[in-house]
This record gives structure tokens, sequence and C-alpha cells, in this order.
């Protein structure tokens, strides 16, 4: 039988995602609600992580780390993984690949003055690539990102020099009629996420009009998006990875605990399935990359 890993990944945006992502840098009302992220969502979070036993994978803006010191630290007390996740939540395509360089050598030794070593994962502000970050991620030595989507259950090994054709209005078809053309593999682990397992599309309430209204029913979200993904695994592919990303800014509010605390035990009512970190995903693919096949014609 397949291994079925389940792996939590927290990405700590907090004030940083305001800064970089959801329109909020110049209003100190949706900022505080950073600062409520962090003070307050992180803790309640890490408290029931800690009651329910599972071990998790956080990825962590520099500013989050800065800005929350005390609660970071807490969460690599508890034997929780840190990773990189930008610093200011910027968007990688927006930056020069000088800028994006510095931005991880900042955040790699902001963890490393946390944790004591350097971070092994990588996780892209906006899960977004800029045309320098494979090589970027590649030169760092880190052992896996994940911030593509290219699979839904399954690592693979991220690719640099992928290459495509944009349409071209203006110019002859047959000058921009062509297929994707795959790049290079590299030896960093790819894990996949994916938008419909994660909190902040359908419930965060943003302003301006950037990704959505926030306002989904949470428990329809766990029972027709969450549960039923993890149930397509389980029952119909037999193994896989299942990534859950999750932010303090949702999670970390009172109403949304209960719910995570149920999907923990939900998937934990399975006998084949396990919560793990995304490094030791990394590591067991790394090792052997049949054993997130899956063992049925289910992909």
């Amino acid at each position: 039988m397949g291994d079925i890993d389940v792996a939590i990944g927290v990405d700590a945006d907090c004030v940083a995602g305001w800064l970089g992502s959801y329109g909020g840098a110049d209003s100190p009302a949706d900022l505080s609600r950073g600062l409520s992220a962090g003070n307050e969502g992180i803790p309640r979070m890490l408290e029931l992580f800690e009651s329910e036993g599972v071990s998790t994978s956080w990825y962590v803006p520099g500013h989050t780390i800065e800005t929350f010191r005390d609660e970071i630290e807490a969460v690599a007390a508890a034997g929780h993984e840190l990773g990189v996740h930008g610093y200011s939540h910027e968007n990688p395509t927006d930056l020069s690949r000088e800028q994006e360089d510095e931005i991880l050598e900042v955040s790699i030794d902001l963890i490393e003055d946390v944790t004591g070593s350097e971070p092994v994962g990588h996780r892209a502000s906006w899960w977004e690539f800029s045309e320098h970050t494979p090589e970027l991620v590649e030169k760092h030595g880190f052992l896996y990102d994940s911030s593509l989507m290219e699979r839904q259950f399954e690592p693979g090994w991220m690719r640099k020099g992928d290459s495509w054709e944009k349409i071209r209005y203006d110019e002859a078809p047959e000058t921009w009629m062509e297929p994707y053309q795959y790049g290079e593999e590299t030896d960093v682990v790819e894990i996949p996420i994916s938008w419909y397992r994660d909190d902040i599309p359908p419930m965060l309430f943003i302003k301006q009009p950037i990704y959505h209204a926030g306002y989904k029913d949470p428990e329809m979200m766990y029972e027709q998006y969450y549960k039923r993904q993890f149930d397509f695994l389980y029952d119909r592919r037999g193994a896989g990875v299942y990534t859950f990303t999750i932010h303090p800014d949702i999670h970390g509010l009172p109403h949304m605990i209960p719910l995570l605390e149920e999907f923990i035990r939900y998937v934990e009512g399975h006998e084949r399935a396990q919560f793990t970190t995304l490094e030791e995903i990394a590591r067991k693919y790394e090792d052997d990359p049949s054993v997130y096949e899956s063992e049925s014609d289910y992909v």
C-alpha cells in the first residue's frame, strides 16, 4: 500500500499579506487585521496543533518573523517546520533578479536565526514564479519548493527553463502557434498545492476586488471542497499527498478553530492517512519517487 500523507501548510502572511497582496498597505484598519492574525491567530492555531499532536509546516514572510518574533519562536520551539515565503509577500514577477535574490538571502538568514538551521522549504509569495525563481531556488540549495499546481496529489521535480508562446494578435499566427515546452528537471522536489485547498480565496474579506468577497460558508468549504478532495485521494487514488494551505488571518479566527479541529480528527479517523510536514514528504519522495504513485487508474 502506498502512503497518504496530509501536510498542513500555514502561510503566516499577517501584516505582510496586506502590504504585498491584499491592497491594504494604506489602511490602518486592514493592517490591524494583520496584527490580529499575528498576535492572536498564531497562538490559537499553535495551541490547537499542540493539543492534537499534529506537526505542520509554516511559511513565514521575513516581515512576520521580525514583527511577531516571540510568536514565531514559539512555533519553532513546538517542533513545526519553518519555510521561506518572501519578506513582505511581494509578487516575484514584479521583482528584478537581484531583488528576488536579496529577499531570499534575508529570509533564509531570519529563519536560521530562529531555528539554528537553514530552511529546506521554499514557497513563493502569491504562489507565483518569476523567470528567475527556479534558478534561485536551486542556487540557494532548497530541498523542495511548494508553489505550483501541475499535479493534485503527487510530488515531482521542479523544472527550470519551461517556455511557451503567448498569443500575439498583431502578428501572423504561425509565429506563435507552438506547444508548451518543458524545461530541465532539477534535484528540487516540487510538492503541489491548490487554490481549492486554500482558505484565503473563499473566506478573506478584501475591500478591493482583487480576489473575492470573503463570505463563503466555512462549513460548506470543508464539506464540499476540503473533505471531498481528501476522500478522492483516499478512496479512489489510494496513495499521494494532500497539501492544505491555511492562514492565521482566517484559521486563527475563533469560528474556524473548531472546524480545523474537526478536519484533523476526520483525517485521523482514516487508518492509512497521517499528518506530516512537507519536509518529510520531500525526503520520502527523494528517497523513493514511487511512494506516492496512484494505486488505481485515477491520477
